[in-house]
């Protein structure tokens, strides 16, 4: 999984924020149960700030992180070794901002040729438009665009296991 720049000052100036950061939160505990590892990226971090704190307490403690200043993370040196520590060809996406940063780096992931599931409600924009066009490029690109709950279900593959107890309390209303 990569998360992408959900830091101080960027996060709270996109639509649905708290939203974005809740549902990376319950992405981030899927992980944890289905060992899938984390990575995740700070943009300019001396002036946008580190990663929101209600994001760092869920993420594991062995989670990758890398400071970044394209615009791509995939841009950054070094970051493809980053990425593909693990040897895994799939990558679920979420972060900020969709038409920039996220739609940026899932682009250039396609062009990697790994497998791209963007959950589309860990992400957004501080213009809605923005992030709906921006999902339907990366949709159009090649990439999974889903919810967060569908996302997860893909990580558990089956129902009756400690794995999908353990996450049910998150999607029950």
């Amino acid at each position: 999984m990569l998360v992408i720049d959900l830091q101080e000052k960027m996060l709270p100036a996109v639509s649905g924020w708290e939203k974005v950061a809740r549902n990376t939160g319950i992405l981030l505990e899927a992980c944890k149960v289905t060992t899938v590892p984390v990575k995740y990226t700070e943009h300019y971090p001396k002036g946008l700030g580190r990663t929101v704190p209600s994001v760092i307490e869920k993420l594991p403690s062995q989670a990758g992180k890398m400071e970044k200043i394209h615009f791509s993370c995939c841009m950054e040196d070094g970051f493809e070794e980053f990425l593909r520590t693990e040897g895994r060809d799939q990558v679920i996406v979420a972060g900020v901002e969709s038409h920039i940063c996220v739609l940026g780096t899932v682009m250039d992931l396609l062009a990697m040729d790994l497998r791209v599931a963007v959950a589309a409600d860990a992400c957004s924009s501080r213009v809605p438009d923005h992030h709906r066009l921006a999902c339907d490029a990366m949709l159009s690109a090649g990439a999974l665009v889903a919810p967060v709950e569908t996302v997860v279900y893909q990580l558990l593959g089956r129902a009756g296991t400690e794995q999908f107890k353990s996450m049910l309390p998150f999607f029950k209303a």
